[in-house]
Formats: structure tokens, sequence, C-alpha cells
């Protein structure tokens, strides 16, 4: 996923905390409609013009172009070589009304009024200046346009069996997150933000990701057991002074273990709002 914008014009650190480490492509590549963005899909329909901002591997995008061919699904990255890939995906699967590109979610380039939805997935979590990057949806979108967001709230994050190096994870997680400039939990502020960039119409609802059968426990937690220690997660843990290698290599071991636990279950909750411009 991306979500990361290059904007931080002022003295924020506005960073992506997960970087593009494969550790983190091969979560991102698993989000389709069906499983990531299910309140949006009574919506879509045929012709529309739609703007995926942060669109990352472009799984979801490609997954909402098909529902709204012949309409239009742009999708825009800050990482010039998870676009070229996400072109190349668009291309292999013969989704040629989903193009990507380059982009800035605080200076979209596109006229005023352009696109019908807006949408953007676990994108908002990652700016230090999430409002304005709204206003910046609202100008791009068609009065009455559609605006469709999600978020994760990691401080709903449960899992079993208990583990003190996964609540260690956690803690971490929200310190490096916010260090970079983000916020963590912002699926249950999601509302409040859309409210004051000036949306209308809005409808919250929420929705979560649970993981527990053995292939899914061996995927999220054999990810995130390297993630821990070679992404650009655990750069951010070590350069912010909030961990060191010996503890990161802890924590990854403590998720191949859950992994390995045939009652290890792990449960993520969204915040999700769909509004009008």
């Amino acid at each position: 996923m991306a979500g990361e914008a290059a904007g931080g014009a002022d003295a924020l650190r506005d960073e992506y905390t997960h970087g593009h480490h494969a550790s983190v492509l091969r979560i991102h590549s698993w989000r389709t409609v069906d499983n990531s963005a299910a309140y949006l899909a009574p919506r879509l329909a045929a012709g529309l013009e739609v703007l995926d901002v942060g669109s990352g591997p472009g799984t979801i995008t490609i997954d909402i172009a098909r529902r709204v061919r012949p309409g239009r699904v742009i999708g825009i990255d800050a990482s010039r070589e998870i676009v070229a890939e996400a072109n190349g995906l668009a291309a292999s699967s013969r989704v040629p009304n989903a193009v990507f590109r380059v982009g800035d979610a605080y200076g979209l380039d596109f006229a005023d009024a352009s696109f019908d939805v807006v949408h953007a997935h676990q994108v908002l979590q990652h700016l230090a200046r999430p409002v304005d990057a709204l206003r910046e949806f609202r100008r791009v979108l068609k009065p009455g346009g559609l605006l469709a967001v999600r978020d994760v709230d990691y401080g709903g994050v449960i899992w079993s069996p208990p583990s003190a190096a996964l609540a260690r994870w956690l803690e971490l997680y929200h310190r490096v997150h916010e260090w970079n400039g983000g916020e963590p939990d912002a699926g249950r502020v999601l509302k409040a933000w859309v409210r004051e960039a000036g949306f209308t119409g809005i409808e919250a609802s929420g929705s979560t990701w649970v993981f527990s059968s053995t292939l899914e426990r061996e995927w999220w937690g054999g990810s995130w057991a390297e993630r821990a220690t070679r992404s650009q997660f655990a750069a951010h843990a070590i350069e912010s002074g909030h961990s060191n290698p010996a503890e990161l290599e802890r924590i990854a071991a403590a998720w191949r273990e859950w992994a390995a636990d045939d009652d290890g279950w792990f449960l993520m909750p969204h915040g999700e709002i769909l509004a009008r411009a």
C-alpha cells in the first residue's frame, strides 16, 4: 500500500511507516474490493470516473476498474517503482481502464471536479496533514461526488493467545507511526477529519480483518516477522531510538510463535466513511 505523500511542507515528519519491502507488498497485494472496500462496492457503477489515492500495488484499483468499466480508474502513488509494477499488473490482468501515475495526495495533478469517486484505503493514517489531503480530494470531486476512505485503528487490535512480545510490538508500532507524523488510530477519527474537510452526507461504518486459519496465520505472522526486522518499519524503530535489533528479533520470534499456534487469532478493526463533496 502506499498512502505516503511527498507533501511535508512544514516541520512535521510525513513518512510512510511501512515502506515497500516485499513483506509489506505481500499483504497489500492480497487486498480486493471484497475484503477491503466492501462498504464502497454497492456505489460502484458502470461509467464512473474514479481516483484511487495511495493505490500501491493496484489490486483494489484494478478490482474497482472491473466494476466501473467502461469508466476509468486512475491510481496514484508516491513510489515510481510501485506505479510501474501496478501498470504492469493492469496490463497482464487485461484491465485497460485502470492506469497508474506518480502523485502527491496534497497536490493532485487534476482539474477541479474531475472525478465521480475518490477512494483512499489505509492512506490517511500515514499523513501528517490528513485534513489538507481530504480538502484536496474534495477539490477534484464533482459536485455531489463520493468520497470513500477506510483506515485501520491499531488501538483496537486484539489477538490470542496473550503475548508480552506482541504487546510490545503494538506499543512500538504506535510510537514509530506517531514519530513518522501519522495517526495509528486513524479509524476512530476519520469522521471528524472528513467533517473538518467540508464533506457532507457522511455515512460512517466499520469492519474487521481476522486472521485465524493456518494459512492466514502463516501469511500474516510470517509477513510481520520479516517486517519487524527487515522493512522500513524496523529502520524507523531503530533510527527513532524506540527499539534496537535485539528487541526486534524477539518481536519477530513472537510473530512466528503466534503463527505456529493452532489457537492463534488476530483481529484488526477499521473505520470507514462515505461522504459527499
